[in-house]
């Protein structure tokens, strides 16, 4: 995918950041970015030697990642985020000013270096990122685009799913959910008619093991929308041909 083709369609920024959190994207951040080299790969590297990779597409306000990077100290974790408010809402995660507004330029006690961050679309990292290089990718409430028209807008879709298979070892997961029954039922088809994934939780409507609830999720659910979680793995073939265009 070239980056010049490349079209975002969602917000970039919200309300005004200030105080530590504007502290924290002005000085932290570029701490936490990974650097792309002029040529070849992007090599992550963390304060751990990652036992696994795990990569979150629009981490929203990143309460899902902080906890996930929590309770796997051992795993290294690349989110990415275009919205700047959601980028720092995570970073006062790890530094745990989210709760008290205060905090250094640093991560909390109990946390190990095990995050990097990238606060633009994911798809510009898409062509520097090696092949089989993530165990787990999560998609968590994405822009569901409802209009036919915008159908293609959709993250999963024809173009990005042979990416995310490249992106993942053998046997690799992709952890999606959404409160849209039009998107589920989307993916669903989506990931079938690809042939490059096998969809190995039929039951939809009850969360994973340790399922990691978020804000948004929170606040559907008391809307009374109904999350669906979806996990599809990847199946050990070549790609044979390209995908079709995605079908309305």
């Amino acid at each position: 995918m070239k980056t010049d083709t490349i079209r975002f369609f969602g917000r970039r920024k919200g309300k005004a950041i200030t105080g530590i959190r504007a502290k924290m994207l002005e000085e932290w951040l570029p701490q936490l970015t990974p650097k792309i080299p002029a040529r070849g790969k992007i090599k992550l590297s963390f304060g751990i030697k990652p036992e696994k990779l795990v990569l979150e597409v629009g981490f929203g306000g990143g309460e899902h990642l902080a906890e996930l990077a929590k309770r796997n100290p051992m795993t290294g974790f690349l989110g990415a985020e275009v919205f700047l408010n959601g980028v720092a809402s995570l970073m006062a995660h790890l530094n745990g000013s989210h709760q008290s507004g205060t905090g250094k330029l640093e991560l909390e006690k109990e946390r190990v270096d095990n995050i990097r961050i990238w606060p633009e679309d994911i798809r510009l990292l898409f062509d520097k990122l090696p092949d089989a290089l993530f165990d787990e990718i999560y998609v968590l409430y994405p822009d569901p685009w409802p209009k036919k028209r915008h159908a293609q807008r959709r993250f999963i879709n024809d173009e990005n799913i042979p990416v995310l298979w490249r992106l993942l070892k053998p046997k690799g997961k992709v952890f999606l959910a959404t409160d849209v029954a039009q998107y589920a039922e989307w993916a669903i088809q989506r990931m079938d008619e690809s042939h490059l994934f096998n969809q190995i939780k039929k039951d939809t409507k009850t969360p994973p093991k340790g399922w990691i609830s978020t804000r948004y999720e929170q606040k559907g659910l008391k809307a009374g929308r109904q999350p669906n979680y979806m996990i599809f793995q990847k199946k050990d073939k070549k790609v044979k041909k390209c995908l079709t265009n995605a079908k309305k």
